[in-house]
């Protein structure tokens, strides 16, 4: 086995410790992956926290992978030493089923496996990105471009392709115009992404304090929800909304926004139910969808329209001992607007507490 050295929970209320974890010897077609950063997701707060579901703990979160290659299996043939790849949400699927075969691994009819908290095919548990090394079969593991920097490559491998996704998808473009809901780590992507698309974006937020951001990372326009003047003046006025937030809102009133044929995809996963009216849907065509992460074809395609457009997320780097502060942070809504691990700094710390 492997050692590397993480930060896990050892239960629903934290905090990060550091520790040490096994990762499986290389099988023929598995590499194994050097982290040098790891972005913070809200989705790791809401598993660590079981408000998905029970947890299996210690529990080291984290999909937003970004490093280099350390060693190959015998049998790979995409890698090489010292390539620079990243790993997302995934790290396995059947890869013998219609939507796997499809490149919609995301969509595995036997259920994909889940870079962390999930049970891989040998049987262990999965551990994600907080730690210094993973080993991930070559298949689910991604090519960062050159053009693109690993401090900022590994949001886009979970908040890039779950934008990215849905807007390839519902075919973001010229004469198209989307509405995104939040400004977060995963709305300030949605935006750049639909700029870049050619479509004219506005950017719904709940108040107007980060309007210069917005209108900077490429918005046309932005308005506040908490104004209820805006649901009058934009009526009708969507082919496509993304709501990127992971709270619950009134979807009934953001379903009057859409124009004929227009959706709203759901890419925020809030932990609480939400309703809706069916009505607003019947009179207009309009739908209400929802869209996880893009399959491995998918995500290589961002990653190189990424490098290609010279997009990337806005982020802040911090230390491994930093962790439990940020994602306090991340539930205040104090982030601009990714923060993203040095995985560096767990060694440094074991090498200062060696000396």
């Amino acid at each position: 086995m492997i050692k590397a050295i993480a930060r896990a929970v050892f239960g629903s209320v934290g905090p990060f410790k550091p520790t040490t974890i096994e990762r499986r010897d290389l099988q023929p077609h598995d590499v194994l992956i050097e982290i040098k950063y790891s972005g913070i997701c809200h989705s790791d707060i809401h598993t660590a926290r079981g408000e998905w579901g029970p947890v299996n703990y210690p529990l080291v979160p984290g999909h937003e992978i970004a490093g280099v290659v350390a060693q190959v299996g015998s049998k790979v043939t995409k890698y090489a030493i010292g390539d620079r790849v990243g790993v997302g949400c995934m790290v396995d699927s059947c890869r013998e089923c219609d939507r796997c075969r499809e490149g919609n691994e995301q969509y595995c009819r036997n259920g994909n496996t889940g870079t962390y908290a999930a049970t891989d095919r040998y049987g262990q548990y999965t551990q994600g990105g907080y730690s210094t090394h993973i080993v991930v079969t070559e298949d689910f593991v991604v090519r960062i471009p050159d053009a693109l920097g690993l401090d900022v490559a590994a949001p886009l491998l979970c908040a890039g392709i779950t934008t990215y996704s849905p807007l390839r998808h519902w075919k973001a473009g010229p004469g198209k115009k989307i509405a995104v809901v939040g400004l977060g780590g995963l709305g300030h992507m949605a935006v750049k992404l639909a700029r870049a698309m050619g479509a004219e974006v506005t950017v719904l937020s709940q108040t107007l304090k980060k309007k210069d951001d917005g209108l900077r990372m490429g918005a046309d326009h932005y308005y506040a929800t908490n104004d209820p003047e805006t649901f009058n003046k934009l009526v009708g006025s969507f082919d496509l909304i993304i709501n990127t937030v992971s709270a619950k809102i009134d979807v009934g009133a953001y379903l009057s926004l859409l124009t004929l044929d227009g959706t709203i995809v759901n890419v925020g996963a809030p932990a609480e139910p939400m309703s809706i009216h069916v009505l607003p849907l019947i009179l207009q065509r309009r739908s209400f969808a929802g869209s996880t992460i893009g399959g491995i074809r998918e995500t290589q395609e961002m990653l190189d329209f990424c490098a290609e457009h010279r997009i990337a997320p806005e982020i802040e780097v911090i230390a491994a001992n930093q962790i439990d502060e940020a994602w306090e942070r991340v539930l205040a809504s104090d982030v601009r607007y990714r923060f993203v691990i040095d995985i560096r700094t767990m060694k440094e710390e074991i090498e200062w507490r060696k000396k």
